[in-house]
């Protein structure tokens, strides 16, 4: 019997150890600018063209390699940083494996040039699929610029896998802030497709942050500092009114290291206790200083995920830290008269007019659908129920966790927040019929028929003639708008209302590139906006049907918050703006709405193609049978 066991050759090794070191572009961005780092520059220049796709070229002012060193660092595990294994726990540098030049020479095509400061000559090395195809002396600054070209050229599988541009972009610009935020002391700067997005000076860590995320910050932030035998904290927390509803604004370095933490995050949340609404996130950007040998970093490929040797005494430190950096600015819970909804007056059972505008029916239609289709649409499917018929039976279940429709998302898979907004008027859903229209006795909801009534402010009662609907306004809201706003993107554009005096609004750096990129979809969607130079924008109008009580920047932003959620969705742009801004302008929970605008609501939904569940996959109703409640009282 022949022997089976054979080592692999060195190409199909590395392309195996790329699999972990090299997920995606920012996985290349991170190593390269890590190296920089360890290798004493104090200019780090990112260029990037594609998404990373083409080309990923990093070049620092650092020492430089010498010729031995240029050909040597592409080797499986050779590396500067450690000698021997006990060097593994005293590990001040960024990198010391020694595996991320070999992993991204095996799958892309590397072209390095590097020079020592005490040489006149510098190194030019050309690797492509981990074979040496030039090694030359060559003309070189002092220190190294490394250019990756053709990510994943070799392997389509892994090319195939990624994701589309803006979500790629996302991961580079967290990994190259992440970076920039760990060493304010350094010059940064980021091109992708010869434009430049960052021009981050060395300055120190508060001016970093407002390069990085804006200047609104610079008022928000608390700085934290202290000191023990065993660790030492410093950097900055969000006052709580500054929060978010989505994360990416919540960074920890342990010893200039950046990690994830669900456990330390859990300790800052815990410092802000009521301060905060639920299912919000506090912005913080806090370093950790710790004795290298009371933690092991050593425990995932990406060196994001560390272990101490007492989690709890770090946790607990970090916890009172922050709570007496709140403390000493004065930074307490604001008392809230406002109002609860239990006790306020039931509305009059008038729709909610908006300023300058007139009870029209076409005002709510889809641009697909004239009033006439849609109630007839209407009249047909709930005439269906009423008769008894079992049109709806997929969704007749008490359990929103069971999904009866495999093409949508099932409920909650999605992780939406809970907005609670407690009188806003009526966002975006105008009846589309008339009282005396309502009346009629071709209408949906005619003389026999029961008002439908609102409950906690947060779902509708409907009777039905087998039983009685229970309707979540906000998903039924969302699925609503959210066909209309797709529709709009794929025809006609929603109509303008144009402000008196126009406003400029300043963004940061990430969220301005990200608003260039879809700028003419958003002013599809009824704004218009504008670039202004820098990362500021001119708003000159916004859609008609916004609201009152909502500002344009406050639906900017949420807009903003709620496409970024849904990159790794890798829907469309028009996909993903519908969503965006149906969750953004949709009814709220909390909300109180008039009985007409309760049946326009519901008018609306079952006009809609697929009115089971909102875009986010949560269900938007749920029926019960008159026998099943018999059941219930009989059981």
């Amino acid at each position: 019997m022949t022997n089976v066991i054979q080592l692999l050759p060195d190409s199909v090794a590395n392309q195996i150890a790329a699999g972990e070191v090299v997920q995606r572009p920012s996985s290349v961005v991170k190593e390269l600018m890590e190296n920089a780092i360890d290798a004493g520059a104090t200019q780090i220049k990112l260029i990037v063209r594609d998404a990373g796709k083409s080309l990923i070229q990093v070049v620092d002012d650092g020492c430089g390699m010498s010729e031995t060193d240029a050909r040597m660092c592409f080797e499986r595990h050779a590396t500067s940083k450690i000698r021997e294994a006990k060097d593994l726990f005293a590990i001040r540098t960024m990198g010391f494996r020694g595996e991320a030049m070999a992993s991204i020479a095996a799958v892309a095509q590397v072209e390095m040039r590097t020079r020592r400061a005490i040489e006149e000559l510098g190194t030019r090395v050309v690797v492509e699929d981990s074979t040496i195809r030039a090694h030359e002396p060559c003309q070189a600054p002092t220190g190294t610029s490394i250019a990756v070209k053709n990510l994943f050229f070799n392997v389509p599988a892994r090319r195939n896998f990624l994701k589309s541009d803006p979500v790629e972009m996302r991961h580079i610009l967290d990994e190259f802030q992440r970076i920039a935020l760990s060493n304010p002391d350094l010059f940064f700067s980021f091109h992708h497709n010869d434009q430049e997005l960052f021009h981050l000076p060395a300055g120190n860590l508060r001016q970093r942050i407002v390069k990085i995320f804006g200047e609104g910050v610079n008022k928000k932030l608390v700085p934290v500092q202290e000191e023990t035998d065993i660790l030492k904290i410093g950097g900055f927390v969000g006052k709580p009114d500054y929060f978010k509803k989505s994360r990416g604004e919540q960074i920890f370095f342990v010893n200039r290291r950046f990690i994830k933490s669900n456990y330390l995050h859990h300790a800052v949340v815990s410092a802000f206790e009521e301060l905060l609404p639920p299912d919000t996130y506090p912005l913080y950007v806090l370093f950790l200083d710790i004795d290298p040998a009371r933690i092991d970093i050593n425990v995932h490929p990406t060196k994001q995920e560390i272990k101490f040797d007492d989690e709890k005494l770090v946790y607990n430190v970090l916890k009172v830290t922050v709570r007496h950096a709140l403390g000493a600015h004065s930074v307490t819970p604001t008392l809230d008269f406002e109002q609860e909804p239990a006790f306020q007056a039931r509305p009059a059972k008038t729709p909610t007019l908006y300023p300058g505008s007139e009870p029209k029916s076409s005002v709510r239609d889809y641009p697909s659908k004239t009033p006439d289709r849609l109630n007839a649409d209407n009249l047909r499917n709930w005439q269906r129920l009423y008769e008894g018929l079992d049109m709806l039976d997929t969704s007749r279940t008490a359990d929103p966790s069971v999904n009866p429709f495999p093409g949508i998302p099932s409920a909650g898979s999605y992780g939406e927040d809970e907005d609670l907004v407690r009188s806003q008027p009526a966002m975006d859903l105008r009846p589309s019929t008339s009282p005396s229209e309502m009346d009629d006795e071709s209408s949906s909801f005619s003389k026999g028929q029961k008002e439908p009534y609102q409950i906690h402010g947060q779902y509708i009662v409907s009777q039905i003639k087998s039983g009685f609907l229970l309707i979540d306004q906000q998903a039924a809201s969302e699925r609503i708008l959210y066909e209309r706003y797709l529709e709009t993107l794929r025809q006609q554009p929603v109509a303008t209302q144009q402000a008196l005096f126009p406003k400029t609004i300043e963004l940061s750096p990430a969220d301005a590139t990200l608003l260039r990129e879809i700028l003419s979809d958003i002013n599809h969607l009824g704004f218009d906006i504008a670039e202004f130079g820098g990362d500021a924008f001119i708003v000159h109008g916004a859609p008609s049907d916004m609201g009152a009580g909502v500002t344009e920047e406050l639906l900017l932003e949420r807009l903003l918050t709620q496409y970024k959620n849904n990159l790794d969705l890798d829907l469309g742009v028009q996909e993903n703006l519908a969503r965006a801004m149906a969750r953004s302008a949709a009814i709220k929970r909390g909300q109180l709405l008039t009985v007409l605008e309760m049946q326009d609501l519901i008018d609306q939904l079952f006009a809609c193609s697929a009115p089971y569940r909102s875009p986010a996959g949560r269900t938007c109703f749920i029926t019960y049978d008159l026998d099943e409640l018999q059941k219930r009282f009989n059981a």
